[in-house]
């Protein structure tokens, strides 16, 4: 007998997807309560007002290419629950954590405006935003992408040989920490890094980066998930092990004099960096 089985929905993982789903939540409790029509007029408004932000940006961004559609659709379908309890994924992955259009045509761009011909990606999941990246850069561009775990590095691989961009992404796996001493030691340096790994590590990343040569004098960073799911701005007893990883994180790199930021609100927030 053959096993379906069924695609999951996504569920929301933005501080804006989450506030969305509670307002929605919120108009329908109104609709079936004694209120003031002023009030309930303006959940409504506040619910539109909301959900219509990620459909009008997605409709106003350059589209994504055919290969990075089939990549998305790819990482969708995968039964990613099956695969972490039949061992074959190292850890609980989920079609949540792929970058997906906006984050990845926003880091395509910042490929275009920095000029960057050399980039290291610290966590790379299905590969969706090392391929976006990967397509913004020169002929003679090189990306180093780090993946943990083996079965969806070779997902990725699968996904980028169907790109001519693909043959750009050097995938390493292991530890990303392990990895980033052994180029720092090879003498590798990048114009620019993306971060998107183990939350807990995001600082010792950080810390590797500026105190080797591995990011050059001009390079950025961009680090991802600074937003985390409203966490890092919630009180502490609403925060998980990575949420609160996350607002060290961000304290971390305000304090630091090395470096300036700025933290956008782009999905579930995105940090750029660059050394003083």
């Amino acid at each position: 007998m053959t096993t379906v089985v069924k695609t999951e929905t996504a569920r929301p993982v933005t501080p804006l997807g989450i506030l969305v789903e509670q307002l929605e939540t919120i108009v329908k409790m109104a609709e079936t309560t004694e209120i003031p029509s002023e009030l309930a007029e303006a959940i409504k408004q506040a619910y539109q007002l909301g959900a219509g932000i990620d459909p009008y940006i997605e409709e106003n961004t350059t589209q994504e290419s055919t290969a990075l559609a089939a990549l998305a659709e790819k990482t969708r379908q995968e039964p990613w629950h099956l695969r972490f309890s039949n061992s074959e994924t190292v850890r609980q992955l989920e079609q949540e954590m792929l970058s997906g259009h906006i984050e990845g045509q926003t880091l395509k761009m910042f490929v275009y405006m920095t000029g960057a011909k050399r980039i290291l990606e610290i966590g790379m999941f299905t590969g969706y935003s090392a391929l976006a990246m990967a397509e913004a850069l020169p002929e003679d561009g090189r990306m180093v992408a780090c993946e943990v775990d083996q079965y969806v590095a070779d997902f990725a691989r699968a996904c980028f040989e169907k790109s001519p961009a693909g043959s750009k992404i050097s995938v390493e796996v292991a530890p990303a920490l392990e990895t980033m001493k052994k180029l720092a030691d090879a003498g590798e340096t990048f114009d620019l890094v993306f971060i998107d790994a183990d939350k807990k590590e995001y600082i010792e990343y950080l810390k590797m980066l500026l105190d080797t040569s591995l990011l050059t004098a001009n390079g950025f960073i961009c680090v991802d998930n600074t937003l985390l799911q409203g966490q890092p701005y919630l009180p502490e007893e609403k925060r998980t092990p990575n949420g609160e990883a996350i607002a060290e994180f961000n304290r971390f790199v305000t304090e630091d004099p090395r470096v300036e930021q700025v933290l956008l609100p782009l999905r579930d927030g995105l940090t750029i960096i660059r050394r003083k």
